[in-house]
């Protein structure tokens, strides 16, 4: 490259030519739905919101999602490591800190301003709607610019840049919504944001040179006990198998998932319970804040889960791949046991110090009448049961992706399911609303579960024979795993008979459930994958 900047701009280029392109390809179906299909309108008329969202809200914010990590390099570095994230191969560029963290900025800035001002241009807007033009521009560039200073950092603890980027990005929203809820002219929201942009550059420049020399923080306050955490390690006797040691390498390496997922719990949780210090006095929004913190661990461990590339220190590792395997597993178990064990301190805690415990009460009061006592401890237990079961499952069903070490599938596979994440919120309000619709899915409801049970017991089947004559696991260990995976169904098949009616819902209906829901195939391909990734 004949300049740095033309480097910077090769690399975010190169390593994003697909993405670009299926903007680039947005854009053109934007293009062609307004100048070709409707004319120049100005305005069309939507029936529903859920049209409009999926014409605009939806792609726009996929769009913005996607440069927000592409720009701040979020998508190759890890975002709960101390380290900064910015490539550490490119402080070798024969340039100052001041390029290094000003073109990143400088081509973010210049695509988000792209962005809104071609999709306020292009799309299809609601007829009479008074778009504003300047400051939307100016609001995705300082969000972006202070998520790349934030992100660059680094910093002492763990998960604090997380905390860290969250908090501060959330309090640049809630100003401006703030300012537009107090209807507040376009002058006034260009004075807001314009001095941002300078601020953000200054921390990012800060932050890039202290990645560059090395500088991250030991913990300030917490040295003295990481010194301490260290001789305690030194005497610590040696592992008794390499197993073990696996086990302990794998629970305590950075973006596993352990301490990766109780550290983002801990942290969202004081946020998510501070909501009962406010609404104390409403028990509809005291019950619905607990739901949104018992469903906090299944729902970040889908994202904990993600899957990553092997690296090849790990894939040489002297154990076979059914060790390795177990180690992951164990690492997961101890995950989940610990995400919830923070959950289960919490509430309670925040429950007494919100004087919110009378309101749960009640309404714990309430369901004992109802349903009596030993069926609401049963179902108390079983709700539990399954919030820890669908954590544990988030962590596991993804990894036979990562450990196939095959960079392009781990690509697709979170490419896909962003995109059928974007397509159920879409279509989920169309579906909703249309009861033909609803009624023709009810029908047809037990032929796709068929279809689905068949497609993964041959799945299953598959990989099981495979395993077979490959020697990666042995006899005993197949037919104990397929035992305990019966067992499991017909566990939760009971389960579900003995709380569902079967006047309501067919026996074998829930039988089907039963079977899809305990995780089989994709669980039995991960030593499979690791092997091939292994012998390649």
């Amino acid at each position: 490259m004949r300049t740095p900047a033309a480097a910077i701009a090769w690399e975010l280029c190169r390593r994003h030519r697909w993405g670009l392109a299926a903007m680039a390809l947005y854009l053109a179906v934007l293009a062609t739905t307004r100048l070709v299909v409707l004319g120049p309108e100005q305005g069309v008329t939507f029936e529903e919101d859920w049209q409009f969202a999926l014409a605009v809200i939806v792609p726009l914010a996929s769009t913005f999602t996607y440069f927000l990590a592409m720009f701040s390099f979020g998508l190759g570095g890890d975002l709960v490591a101390r380290r900064s994230i910015y490539p550490a191969r490119m402080f070798t560029l024969p340039v100052t800190h001041a390029a290094l963290a000003g073109w990143p900025m400088l081509y973010g800035a210049v695509a988000m301003a792209a962005l809104w001002l071609a999709t306020r241009w292009l799309a299809l807007w609601p007829s009479g709607s008074d778009v504003p033009w300047i400051w939307p521009t100016l609001f995705a560039a300082v969000f972006l610019a202070w998520t790349q200073a934030l992100t660059w950092m680094p910093y002492p603890l763990p998960g604090l840049r997380v905390a860290v980027t969250v908090l501060w990005l959330t309090v640049i929203g809630c100003v401006v919504l703030l300012a537009l809820h107090l209807k507040a002219p376009e002058p006034v929201m260009l004075a807001l944001l314009a001095p941002h942009l300078p601020l953000a550059y200054l921390v990012a420049r800060n932050a890039v040179a202290r990645a560059r020399r090395g500088d991250t923080p030991d913990g300030w306050e917490f040295a003295r006990l990481w010194r301490i955490r260290d001789g305690l390690r030194q005497r610590r006797n040696r592992f008794s198998s390499p197993a073990r040691a696996q086990l302990w390498f794998e629970s305590r390496r950075q973006g596993g998932s352990l301490p990766t997922l109780p550290l983002l719990v801990a942290i969202l949780l004081p946020f998510e319970l501070s909501l009962l210090f406010v609404f104390r006095d409403t028990p509809t929004l005291v019950f619905e804040t607990l739901a949104a913190v018992l469903i906090t661990p299944p729902f970040l461990a889908a994202f904990v889960a993600q899957p990553r590339e092997l690296t090849p220190f790990l894939a040489t590792r002297p154990l076979t791949c059914a060790a390795l395997i177990r180690a992951k597993l164990g690492a997961t178990i101890r995950s989940t046991l610990a995400s919830w064990l923070l959950v289960l301190v919490a509430i309670p805690l925040a429950l007494a110090l919100s004087n919110s415990w009378p309101v749960v009460a009640d309404g714990a009061g309430r369901l004992i009448e109802f349903v009596g006592t030993p069926r609401a401890v049963v179902l108390g237990l079983l709700g539990l049961a399954f919030l820890l079961a669908s954590t544990w499952k988030q962590l596991v069903q993804s990894l036979y992706i990562g450990l196939s070490g095959r960079p392009w599938l781990v690509k697709a596979s979170v490419f896909f399911t962003l995109s059928a994440l974007t397509l159920l919120v879409a279509f989920s309000p169309w579906v909703i609303r249309n009861g033909a619709m609803i009624e023709t899915l009810r029908q047809a409801l037990p032929w796709i579960l068929a279809v689905l049970v068949c497609c993964k017991i041959a799945a299953a089947t598959w990989v099981v024979l495979r395993l077979y004559d490959r020697r990666l696991l042995t006899d005993r260990t197949l037919v104990v795993g397929a035992l305990c995976w019966s067992v499991a169904v017909l566990a939760l098949h009971g389960v579900l008979v003995w709380l569902v009616p079967t006047v309501l819902v067919p026996g074998y209906l829930l039988a089907l459930v039963a079977i899809l829901a305990v995780p089989l195939a994709r669980l039995s391909a991960a030593p499979l994958a690791l092997a091939w990734n292994r012998h390649r």
